[in-house]
């Protein structure tokens, strides 16, 4: 049987819809199914000039041609670039409809179009990103894996302000996010054994401790013991050099210690086609990795690709983990 997978379509009067109507069934042997307000796609793939034909889901009866529409309507009428907190509520509806797909089996994974984090905060939820989200409806430690081509990057902390990074670093936190990433990169993506490779925190790596004494107290202690149980781990090297040719070549990932230690270099390795995806959860969830582009919507210059990479991403991972339980 084809993997179904839910996409949900992300800020209304975002690129999500354009994005969407973007989309050529039939490059994907998967059923794809948009959960999102129907009049609203469609009205976009019209202004867009596309030819997606959207049509109801119905779970037990597989379509032949077009993508299958979950419908979750609206709060209020949507402008393309301008943001109305009374449609919050609508975006979560659609992450809570995926997840809970996923959960039950219903959905073999979710992929997401972009959300407007602060116009959710705005309607009084807080909301830090999809990544926390998603967990505590799992109530699961989550871990955000950027792709890009063969550039996989993992952060030990996500969206915090800088200044909050360094104590947000544990040993127990490291221990968690590596343990999770050696868990799942055979699981999700067929590599065995994965070397992992870790960023410092500090400018050098700490250059043994005039620079930070993180690496001494906390990184190389944390990845120590994690290599006396058997993973596959080196490091800790500086960023700025680990992140060149010859320090990839033979790393199946990076662990980053926060946001912009690592997320620049993947985006400059591969923007349009660059992939989010979280590790930990119970589910397989893929993302685009890019925001809401409100200037561009409904103006036909959004690019699809990294929402393309991204269901690409869902239903390789998908194979991965079937094949993974059935030891082949």
């Amino acid at each position: 049987m084809k993997p179904k997978i839910a996409i949900t379509c992300g800020e209304p009067a975002g690129i999500g819809p354009d994005i969407i109507s973007c989309i050529n069934p039939q490059d994907y042997d998967a059923r794809l199914v948009v959960i999102g307000d129907r009049s609203l796609l469609e009205a976009r793939a019209e202004a867009l000039n596309s030819s997606i034909d959207f049509v109801d889901y119905s779970p037990g009866l597989e379509i032949t041609k077009g993508i299958e529409v979950i419908h979750q309507p609206l709060a209020c009428p949507v402008v393309p670039g301008q943001l109305d907190k009374a449609n919050a509520g609508f975006v979560l509806k659609t992450l809570d409809r995926a997840c809970e797909g996923c959960l039950k089996g219903e959905f073999d994974a979710m992929v997401t179009a972009p959300v407007h984090k602060e116009i959710i905060n705005r309607a009084g939820v807080a909301f830090s990103g999809h990544t926390e989200y998603l967990a505590a409806l799992c109530n699961a430690q989550p871990l955000m894996l950027l792709i890009a081509d063969q550039l996989r990057v993992a952060l030990v902390t996500t969206h915090l302000p800088l200044r909050e990074v360094a104590d947000a670093i544990s040993a127990e936190l490291l221990s968690t996010i590596i343990n999770i990433l050696n868990r799942d990169l055979p699981i999700r993506f067929g590599l065995e054994n994965p070397h992992i490779k870790v960023c410092g925190l500090n400018p050098h790596a700490g250059e043994n401790g005039y620079l930070g004494s993180e690496e001494i107290d906390i990184i190389i202690p944390a990845m120590q013991a994690l290599k006396a149980a058997g993973v596959n781990l080196s490091g800790p090297y500086p960023a700025d050099t680990l992140f060149t040719h010859n320090g990839l070549a033979d790393a199946d990932a990076v662990v980053a210690m926060y946001h912009d230690q690592g997320l620049p270099v993947l985006k400059h390795v591969g923007f349009h086609n660059a992939v989010n995806t979280t590790l930990g959860l119970p589910i397989i969830r893929s993302s685009v990795d890019h925001g809401t582009a409100l200037d561009l919507a409904g103006t036909s210059r959004a690019n699809p690709g990294s929402l393309f990479a991204a269901i690409a991403s869902a239903i390789f991972q998908s194979s991965c983990q079937k094949n993974h339980a059935q030891g082949t």
